[in-house]
């Protein structure tokens, strides 16, 4: 992990830093959400200033936390000036995009950048499963591809890395050009174009010229020669494109497609020569992502049976993490397809988020192919579990079994995932959030099985991040310091009052309102401690309102 000092960071940003705390510690982590502190010492918050929201106003609440150095755009209140460290700037997100720009410039390993309506994320994710057994790579954290998630992931990088995978992705025109000069690819994907995040410009053509900055200086596009529109854009741009498709100007020919089973074989010529690829999956977006990937492997020089070999293994990528109910009151996170030490703190923080519940539980697998000393590796684990307030750790897998004393809370190891679910009847799980961190190999999902509550298949699925939104979109309408109540009464209108109620403690809300009082009760003993309004009180329930500190609606 790169580290430089505040001063180093304010001379990037042609200013000066006011030190007031000078430390030995230097910046190791960019953050921006007040929420999500790993270490509060060697962080530098940026107080980014949007439509929904001023990241000044947690400046105070970070101070006590242990953050010491500040990037801001506004005037400091006077009494904060001598307890942290301050770099004053025009635009906290040009910062923050300034600054990772400087240390993108430190590596010369290949940078590849992918763009395009659908498909980034999967792209990305498949090219890392592929290239992992062979190279140390970087690459975004989940959809990281936005003007603040972009830096985020350029900041990961350090000399230990061999390739860099980043996503980039727009929602307006104007903004391709920061994220271009941000990543400076060497190598382009361009997945396809379609209609998302299309509402902000004037047509397709205006869509995919923008789309097109991020490949301007790049040695070469991949892309698929039957996107016509994507290629003639480019090449007017003088982009090189590497081409496939069933177009005659690809490189990468395809010849014949045929579907047997759940698998579609490719007939491709590449070269002169014909060789066939078995793709594991039979849908359109599959396919299309799954030869942007061996494309670019024959670009990166990786041979036809290597690509064959690996293309034939690939699996679907999970976009989210999924919250399900356990067994005993338990509440599961299951993030059981992949294992690496940044997916690992994103799970983490979401396992925070649920505060119903004071015990945590973290089940990890073996992380694989991290290119680190399993010393070192598991040493930053041991930490950031004890920082994220997990208070059980269950290790599967050999390296774990031999790093086991370096985890200093209430733990337990086995060899196999097999050895693990033999042993799950004799653990005691009750009322605790149940995190599954595992590489795809372990096969977790065995264990959200076992762990999962059996009840019927009718199931609604409800979007924290939409709610999140929408949060967000209310309170810009607001004036300052006008307070929010969110009804989650009839237990949040049958989607649950424990996830619905977490989340809006996690964001901010300052009231929830109830119909009776048995449902601020159940929410006081799910860990909310937000005031709680009850809207229908009722005379022989004031006693328990008042033991559980509710609001009777007079």
């Amino acid at each position: 992990m790169s580290s430089y000092s505040i001063k180093i960071l304010a001379n990037w940003l042609n200013t000066e830093a006011r030190i007031s705390r000078p430390l030995q510690v230097n910046v190791s982590e960019l953050i921006f959400d007040s929420r999500k502190i790993n270490n509060p010492e060697s962080s530098l918050f940026f107080a980014l200033v949007t439509s929904r929201n001023d990241g000044h106003r947690f400046i105070e609440t970070l101070i006590k936390q242990g953050v010491v150095n500040f990037v801001v755009q506004r005037e400091i209140d006077h009494k904060l000036i001598g307890k942290a460290n301050f770099i004053q700037v025009e635009n906290t997100q040009n910062a923050l995009q300034e600054i990772a720009r400087k240390h993108r410039e430190k590596f010369n390993y290949p940078v590849v950048a992918i763009t395009g309506s659908n498909g980034k994320t999967i792209v990305k994710e498949w090219v890392n499963e592929t290239l992992r057994s062979t190279l140390n790579i970087v690459r975004s954290p989940k959809s990281f591809n936005s003007q603040i998630g972009v830096p985020l992931s350029v900041w990961q990088m350090n000399s230990e890395h061999e390739l860099a995978l980043f996503e980039a992705g727009i929602s307006a025109p104007g903004e391709m050009n920061a994220l271009a000069q941000i990543i400076l690819p060497d190598i382009g994907i361009f997945t396809n174009i379609g209609n998302a995040h299309a509402e902000n410009f004037k047509n397709k053509e205006e869509h995919i010229s923008e789309k097109l900055l991020l490949f301007k200086d790049c040695k070469a596009l991949i892309c698929c020669a039957d996107h016509t529109e994507i290629v003639v854009a480019a090449q007017k741009l003088g982009i090189r494109c590497v081409l496939w498709g069933k177009n005659n100007n690809a490189q990468l020919h395809i010849v014949s497609e045929k579907y047997v089973a759940n698998q579609t074989h490719v007939t491709l010529n590449w070269k002169g020569g014909d060789f066939e690829l078995i793709i594991p999956f039979i849908d359109a977006a599959s396919i299309e992502n799954a030869l942007h990937v061996s494309m670019l492997l024959l670009y990166l020089g990786y041979s036809t049976n290597f690509i064959i070999e690996h293309i034939n293994q690939l699996h679907p990528i999970e976009m989210r993490l999924e919250y399900r109910k356990g067994i005993q009151g338990c509440t599961i996170i299951n993030d059981a397809w992949s294992a690496d030490i940044e997916s690992l703190r994103i799970a983490l923080d979401a396992m925070q988020q649920i505060q119903q519940h004071t015990n945590r539980t973290l089940i990890l697998s073996d992380i694989l192919e991290s290119g680190k000393p399993s010393e070192i590796l598991y040493s930053e684990i041991a930490e950031l579990v004890k920082r994220k307030g997990v208070t059980r750790f269950i290790g599967v897998g050999d390296q774990l079994m031999q790093v086991g004393n370096l985890f200093e809370i209430d733990k337990q190891f086995y060899p196999t995932t097999e050895a693990l679910i033999l042993h799950l009847p004799a653990i005691a799980f009750k009322n605790e959030c149940i995190l599954l961190k595992g590489a795809r190999i372990f096969g977790f999902e065995r264990i959200a099985s076992a762990l999962q509550k059996k009840t019927h298949e009718t199931v609604l699925e409800i979007q924290l991040s939409a709610m999140v939104h929408n949060l967000n979109f209310y309170r810009s309408k607001l004036k300052s310091g006008v307070k929010t109540m969110a009804m989650v009464k009839a237990f949040s209108y049958g989607s649950g009052s424990f996830e619905v109620a977490n989340m809006l403690q996690f964001n901010g809300v300052d009231y929830l309102a109830v119909a009776y009082a048995d449902e601020g009760i159940e929410l006081r003993q799910a860990g909310i401690s937000l005031p709680i309004l009850v809207l229908s009180p009722e005379v022989d329930s004031f006693s328990a309102m008042i033991e559980n500190r509710l609001e009777p609606e007079i």
